[in-house]
């Protein structure tokens, strides 16, 4: 809802100030601003955008800085604290630095120069002011929405009166943490999203820290049956509220409509998931949102709004995930484009948002099943899926998962076809210690899926991938071509279907694929993937300096993908970049020291009888060679 001033929308405010800086600018002015210039160079203002923050103004000595999660807010400012204990380590108490934060989670009125006003800002602000130096305190909201997703301590300080607040606030406070040791990674330093990342920092920064387990309430009641049999909301079952509308131009409401009728239809392709009908989420249009009392008449765990909002020449779409049972958000995105064909920019937001949420929803249903007391086959599926999206390092962990869930259930179709991707991947990423054997045991876990669900996207581009690796190009196109029909926003079917196509010898053609898988879903977890395939496709084309570029990219997403170092280090040996091309490789053995040209040959060279491809291929062993990839 806009103001005539600004527009209203959810924030979470960090206000952020100096105890005691007029003290320390009259005792050396200079020197004390210099520092503080210091500090905001080298740890504030990178934590905060690390953190997905922008900083929304400076107060002085403060800084105000507004962030989508309030995880991230809280992440942050635990980083900024850690950051200043270190800094202030061995200095006298009269020249240290120290900040004190307050974090809110509220409405706030954002206007035309993106500055914020409102009460989400004063309680923020004044949140900071009742912090002891050093420490954090958060409002109730805050910490409601931070309580089991941040390893710290918090204290329960009660209501408290805050200036020109008209009611009181409970606030909770987060200890102060002792400075951590150079082997751990700081606290906070761990990026949202990444299932199991911040259970495993959390483990490593034991020694430093207690954590306090605050009793949680009771879960909020599943759906009401008949006589009042309550039953718990399926997995995977969301609600695509209606988006609102920002501005309440009647000529742009199909539009708006239009994006939450394709999201429900792209979401419930989603294998497994529960979307509820577009006419049902349509009655609750124009009318207050409860997000719990929704969750509670639908029966659902997740309920995804937005709204769309058009300003001359571009639409900003806003979105956010919300827990239903907790009221948490978990996720939120934002696009900015300008206004082009609507249909075409309907098509593409709407597909890129429902690849996202794929991936999230399926971490949130990993964290559920973290929590679960008797894992059942699905959450231990859910948990393999997790580590399959978190890169080629944790290939061997999904399997685990994977592998338990068929334990419990052999007719998983989810875990067949999540084992199948997985056992694939390991082959073409060069991991497999024998590519045939994991080829053999992907198709049929590929097939095991398919014969249970004749149309399951993932399980058909698993067997895409095996017919890709074992020389049966025309089989593989097909399989992937059935996954696109299956659901035509999956962006993987997409890339893999370029890679069989330049198996075949057509390189542009099969760019032109990656690209499309790229438009779908440009921050997918399997990205760094479709970079090696473009930059190998380029490499084949002899555009060296575009393919460098591509592996770079690759390695830049996925610090533990070894194919691209090498790839990389060929490149650059082609173009005479030895010294480079040498430190490529040394970084590619440290994460694969089996990595050899005959390993390679056996999957790459083994995947199609093209002569363009294979003689591109020669030329790739032919500098890996001169790198010094050993022949094997």
């Amino acid at each position: 809802m806009a103001t005539e001033q600004g527009k209203r929308k959810l924030a979470a405010i960090v206000a952020a100030d100096i105890v005691g800086y007029s003290r320390l600018a009259g005792a050396d002015e200079d020197r004390t601003l210099a520092r503080l210039r210091a500090l905001r160079g080298d740890l504030i203002d990178p934590a905060i955008a690390a953190h997905h923050g922008r900083v929304v103004k400076r107060t002085g000595d403060g800084t105000l800085a507004e962030f989508r999660s309030v995880v991230d807010a809280v992440r942050c400012a635990i980083e900024m604290q850690n950051g200043m204990t270190e800094r202030n380590a061995g200095l006298p108490p009269e020249r240290r630095i120290e900040f004190r934060v307050g974090i809110h989670l509220g409405d706030v009125v954002e206007e035309a120069d993106g500055d914020l006003m409102g009460d989400g800002v004063n309680i923020a602000a004044r949140l900071e002011g009742i912090a002891e130096p050093g420490g954090i305190c958060l409002s109730a909201m805050a910490y409601e929405s931070v309580r089991d997703k941040v390893e710290a301590t918090f204290a329960d300080l009660g209501e408290k009166e805050l200036k020109n607040i008209a009611r009181p606030v409970r606030v909770f406070a987060i200890a102060r943490q002792q400075a951590p040791s150079h082997s751990s990674p700081p606290l906070g330093a761990e990026r949202l999203g990444e299932v199991g990342d911040s259970r495993a920092a959390g483990d490593a920064a034991a020694p430093h820290r207690a954590t306090l387990r605050v009793a949680s309430p009771p879960p909020a009641s599943g759906g009401r049956l008949g006589g009042g049999l309550e039953t718990a909301p399926p997995r995977l079952s969301i609600v695509v509220l209606p988006f609102a509308n920002i501005g309440g131009d009647p000529e742009q409401e199909y539009f708006v409509d239009g994006v939450t009728e394709s999201l429900t239809t792209d979401l419930s392709r989603i294998s497994g998931s529960f979307v509820i009908a577009r006419n049902t989420a349509f009655t609750y249009k124009g009318k207050p949102v409860d997000v719990k009392q929704i969750a509670r008449e639908l029966n659902v765990r997740y309920v995804l709004e937005g709204s769309v909002q058009r300003g001359g020449n571009r639409m900003r779409v806003n979105v956010q995930l919300i827990d239903a049972e907790t009221g948490n958000h978990l996720w939120a995105e934002r696009f900015d484009k300008p206004v082009a064909d609507l249909f075409d920019m309907q098509d593409e937001i709407v597909s890129r948002l429902a690849s996202q949420l794929n991936a999230q929803l399926i971490a949130a249903e990993a964290r559920r099943a973290e929590r679960a007391p008797h894992p059942d086959s699905m959450d231990l599926t859910f948990r393999g899926w997790a580590y399959y999206n978190r890169g080629t390092g944790m290939l061997a962990e999904a399997c685990n998962w994977f592998h338990q869930a068929l334990a419990l259930d052999p007719a998983n179709v989810e875990a067949l076809a999540g084992l199948a991707l997985a056992d694939a991947r390991m082959v073409f990423t060069h991991i497999a210690s024998n590519p045939p054997e994991f080829l053999d045991e992907a198709e049929r876990m590929a097939g095991k899926a398919l014969t249970l669900a004749p149309q399951h996207a993932v399980a058909l581009l698993a067997l895409g991938i095996v017919y890709t690796y074992s020389k049966r190009q025309t089989e593989a196109i097909s399989a992937f071509e059935s996954a696109i029909a299956s659901n035509p926003s999956f962006a993987g079917a997409h890339a893999n279907l370029g890679l069989a196509i330049a198996f075949s010898g057509r390189f542009g053609e099969g760019i032109e694929h990656h690209t499309r898988a790229f438009r779908l879903s440009p921050r997918d977890p399997q990205a760094t993937l479709w970079c090696n395939g473009m930059g190998v496709a380029e490499f084949m084309r002899d555009r060296d300096e575009v393919a460098a570029n591509w592996f770079r990219q690759a390695i830049e997403l996925d610090r533990n993908y070894a194919n691209a170092y090498f790839y990389l280090s060929a490149t650059l040996t082609r173009q005479g970049r030895t010294a480079d091309a040498q430190r490529a490789l040394k970084d590619g053995l440290a994460v694969n020291p089996n990595f050899t040209i005959a390993r390679m040959r056996a999957t790459s060279g083994a995947a199609t009888n093209n002569p363009a491809f294979l003689e591109g291929l020669e030329r790739m062993f032919e500098y890996l060679a001169k790198a010094g990839v050993p022949e094997g």
